[in-house]
């Protein structure tokens, strides 16, 4: 648990929606207008992301993942949530890029946009050391979790950069980039190789979008969902199980905020679902004069 620990910040965890996060109160109408492209939305954190957006006011949502029934049950919960959210499917997998690259052009198509695009699709297989590892198991974790999130990032790059100028004429904020990331990229834990150095690479991944695309005036952010009882998560070794006491929702409202241009100033980073979003911003300053919560070499004492 220590080693846990010591990845966060020193700030109050929250375990589900709050007040400050809440798309239904604080953060209603803060996606009023825009276009949200969700891969990996069938179930758990994905599809609780895509009902946050829908009480934020989401103009649209579309959603990708590989499972037609489980996508229909999320566009049920979508329109249930705002009937004025307007919602579209398409089965799709993200290591496919021509299939990413339809499913953000039928999009386009149909609600005129993409303003947020959410990299939620992931992998974790059995925890094996790498010595008793299945080669084709291994890589697994990283065609979902890098090349998938890839293929995300740059099919609807185009379209976020257009977004971002649109809002930034009118003052507002646009071109919001969320990409599925997890504390285990910080931590090295016997047998998760796979999976915690690809979540690793999500981070820097997350740095160079903002380092090729910031002057074009992307916002991206690798975000910790907290540890969610998903069935993703439940692939983990039993003795972690204690550890997944998040709600989907709470990683949902998080995207929401990020997205509502609250957080634009983090841009490039790793940050947590669980912190308190009041406390991170009051150490505004602090981690952008220190350069914190991105991935570096720390080279003296």
């Amino acid at each position: 648990m220590s080693s846990i620990q010591s990845q966060f910040l020193d700030l109050t965890a929250h375990h589900a929606r709050y007040d400050a996060i809440d798309p239904a109160s604080a953060l209603k109408g803060s996606a009023a207008g825009k276009v949200v492209f969700i891969a990996g939305a069938s179930r758990g954190i994905g599809q609780a992301t895509a009902v946050a957006f829908a009480e934020a006011g989401a103009a649209a949502v579309y959603l990708t993942a590989r499972s037609e029934d489980a996508l229909k049950e999320t566009q049920a919960l979508v329109e249930r949530a705002n009937p004025d959210t307007r919602c579209a499917h398409a089965v799709c997998d993200v290591t496919g890029a021509a299939q990413v690259e339809a499913a953000v052009r039928d999009c386009v198509a149909q609600f005129g946009g993409i303003d947020v695009a959410d990299a939620n699709a992931g992998y974790l297989g059995p925890w094996t050391k790498i010595g008793a590892s299945d080669p084709a198991g291994w890589w697994q974790s990283w065609e979902v979790n890098v090349k998938g999130t890839y293929h995300v990032i740059r099919f609807t790059l185009p379209y976020l950069v257009e977004s971002a100028a649109r809002y930034a004429a009118r003052g507002g904020s646009g071109g919001h980039l969320i990409l599925l990331s997890s504390v285990g990229a910080q931590l090295l834990m016997p047998g998760a190789s796979d999976y915690q150095t690809s979540k690793h690479a999500i981070n820097r991944l997350c740095e160079f979008v903002q380092t090729d695309h910031g002057e074009d005036g992307i916002k991206c952010f690798a975000i910790h969902p907290g540890g969610v009882a998903t069935e993703l998560g439940r692939n983990m070794p039993e003795d972690m199980h204690e550890y997944l006491v998040d709600e989907p929702d709470l990683a949902a409202c998080f995207a929401v905020w990020l997205c509502s241009g609250a957080a634009d100033w983090a841009k490039g980073r790793y940050l947590s679902a669980n912190w308190d979003v009041g406390e991170l911003t009051g150490l505004r300053d602090t981690i952008l004069q220190n350069d914190l919560l991105v991935n570096r070499l720390r080279a003296t004492a």
